[in-house]
């Protein structure tokens, strides 16, 4: 049902002269008619609510490139934001065509196959473990150790100021078994 509606959507925009794209239309048809014929794995899960699956989702989106507070005006002449000048070290607007917006954004998307060096130098992976003990010898500083990790439960009590392990009688509660989940449909005898 998903890729029909999916393929369904792009064939009638397509038709309607909404979708842009460089193909012919006959070419499009068929990429659709392609798309539409081939295995489409889809794993739609179930949730309770719209924010349980913003939380899933959320862990798997990145972070935009310029977060949303930093626009100041968008439209189809201008798009006006806020950046940090690093030479003068103060905030101050930026303005770009969309042409030039885009054309600036696209520069941060690594090409098909490239990946972003993150760190290089002394932070680079491979010599950051030889490059630290040197740091600190020189710093006449002793390493510490990685902090212990922490519970899940102290991590949200110390968040948000609530014990997940205390129910709503005020009890603590503590580990019994695990149930495994229920078979859906009917039983077989």
């Amino acid at each position: 049902m998903w890729r029909y509606a999916v393929i369904t959507l792009l064939r009638e925009a397509a038709r309607a002269g909404v979708l842009d794209t460089d193909m012919s239309r006959s070419a499009l048809l068929r990429l659709l008619t392609a798309q539409y014929e081939r295995w489409w794995n889809i794993d739609v899960k179930r949730f309770r609510s719209k924010k349980q699956f913003l939380g899933y989702a959320g862990r798997y989106a990145r972070r935009p490139p310029i977060a949303q507070h930093r626009f100041r005006t968008i439209t189809r002449q201008e798009i006006r934001f806020v950046t940090k000048d690093t030479r003068t070290k103060r905030t101050v607007e930026t303005t770009y065509t969309p042409a030039e917006f885009l054309a600036t954004l696209a520069d941060h998307v690594p090409d098909r196959y490239r990946h972003n060096i993150r760190y290089f130098g002394l932070l680079a992976p491979r010599v950051k473990c030889q490059t630290h003990d040197a740091v600190f010898a020189l710093l006449g500083q002793e390493r510490l150790g990685k902090p212990r990790r922490l519970r899940w439960a102290t991590s949200l009590q110390r968040s948000f100021g609530i014990d997940p392990l205390v129910d709503r009688d005020g009890q603590r509660m503590h580990w019994t078994r695990r149930v495994p989940p229920a078979l859906a449909g009917p039983t077989a005898s």
